[in-house]
């Protein structure tokens, strides 16, 4: 457990040894994942998720959960905890069928190791391939939810890298839990257990941080300025995935009641998540859409703000202020904008938007391609809702995060998205100095993978 404070130095430069000597085998273990057949990661993937359906391994889960979400409302209740992170707490028997199912897919997709991607002729019998392989050991360090462990796990598991993952103190139990279980099968395959290792204490993500010739990536789940720290805080690369400011913007040509199901649908459906609409623009002809979704998402218990040209409509809404542009909610709060126009959208979106997920429902297509085009955000939709970004549901197994940046992966990063590549070449002798202006001249013929 974490120390006194007046030992807070002491108990960071134990945390340094101990952090170190974790990520060191975890690292070692991740060599020996590395090395197994897609056959057999694919087996190791199926036996965690038959152990997340064991009736016994569930009952164990969930009584740990039960016990972090107790003491998590009483936190709660003491304004100590806030609700969206008590809501991301809770699991139950569908969410853990999710994260099974999810493993199943992971497993039954194609192996993404060593299988050439490029192979390419230089000469004759000078054969250069790029070759998919893990990154190595990957750092995570996420939110309340506990059913991201299994599904961040899984997908190293998949992608053949090690991992260390560092929850929310508020899911410890769960974490915990949930990781023993991942343990238990990687030691029924003959790999250490450390390949999936649970960090529990604050001063470890300091720890973590510091470890750059250990680790190959930190992958930062949390808010902006959470992320944003973690970014300053370390040498090592980071995928951040931090909060979710999504826009709806009904077009003039939004079919009314199309416009109220994924209206509600993108609030409603789980209002915690990054995913979740926080904000609905709406231009001039738009006024049926509007009307539709204000009162579906009335009916739904949703508090609407709005801005003058809003309410000059619906003048029953709440007024919205400068603060409700750009922040994310995480509960039943929708603002809503009347804009001038398409540019008008786009201008709100790139200056208040968290590059997440946008979406456009219209009815005229040239209109939804210029859109899709223009905007800047991970995921881009044409009438459809949000909620839709996330990696089960785009058919990756999981995702470790849904990453709002631009280098190495963007939007829910998968399996594939904790991959790098090297370029194997094969020759018989050749040398480069053989090569070039009046020398040997190049073949560069691609072949197939």
């Amino acid at each position: 457990m974490t120390q006194a404070t007046g030992r807070e130095g002491q108990d960071g430069q134990q945390a340094d040894g101990r952090v170190r000597a974790l990520a060191l085998a975890a690292r070692a273990a991740g060599r020996q994942l590395a090395a197994l057949s897609g056959p057999d990661r694919a087996a190791l993937l199926r036996d965690v998720a038959a152990a997340l359906a064991d009736p016994e391994e569930r009952e164990r889960l969930l009584a740990a959960n039960a016990r972090d979400v107790a003491a998590a409302r009483a936190a709660a209740a003491a304004g100590e905890l806030d609700p969206a992170r008590l809501k991301r707490l809770g699991l139950d028997a569908a969410k853990l069928d999710s994260v099974a199912d999810g493993l199943g897919q992971l497993a039954a997709m194609p192996e993404l190791l060593g299988r050439p991607q490029l192979r390419r002729e230089l000469d004759e019998g000078l054969v250069l391939e790029r070759v998919p392989c893990p990154l190595g050991l990957v750092g995570v360090v996420f939110e309340a939810r506990p059913d991201a462990a299994p599904q961040i796990g899984g997908l190293c598991l998949k992608s053949g890298n090690a991992a260390l993952l560092k929850g929310g103190s508020e899911a410890r139990e769960s974490n915990r839990a949930l990781v023993e279980l991942m343990q238990r099968a990687l030691q029924r395959h003959g790999i250490a257990p450390a390949a999936i290792t649970l960090l529990e204490q604050r001063e470890d993500i300091t720890a973590m941080l510091a470890l750059d010739d250990v680790l190959d990536l930190v992958i930062a789940r949390g808010g902006h300025e959470f992320v944003r720290h973690v970014q300053r805080s370390t040498r090592i690369a980071v995928m951040g995935h931090a909060e979710g400011v999504c826009h709806l913007f009904l077009h003039a040509s939004a079919e009314p009641t199309m416009a109220a199901t994924i209206a509600v649908d993108a609030k409603c459906g789980y209002p915690a998540a990054c995913n979740a609409v926080e904000a609905l623009l709406w231009e001039p002809g738009a006024e049926a859409a509007l009307a539709a979704c204000v009162a579906a998402l009335g009916e739904r218990g949703v508090e609407l703000r709005g801005c003058d040209r809003t309410r000059a409509l619906h003048p029953e809404l709440a007024k919205a202020t400068d603060a409700d542009w750009g922040h994310e909610y995480g509960a039943l709060i929708l603002a809503i904008r009347g804009v001038a126009g398409e540019a008008d959208a786009l201008a709100h979106i790139d200056r208040h938007g968290s590059k997440h997920t946008e979406a456009i429902v219209a009815a005229d297509a040239p209109a939804a391609e210029r859109f899709l085009a223009a905007v800047d955000a991970a995921d881009v939709f044409w009438n459809a809702s949000t909620r839709f970004a996330d990696g089960y549901r785009f058919g990756l197994g999981a995702e470790v995060g849904i990453s709002t940046g631009k280098l190495h992966a963007r939007g829910p990063v998968g399996a594939d998205g904790l991959l790098t590549y090297r370029w194997r070449l094969r020759g018989h002798g050749q040398v480069a100095s053989d090569y070039g202006p009046g020398k040997r001249r190049f073949t560069h013929r691609d072949l197939d993978p």
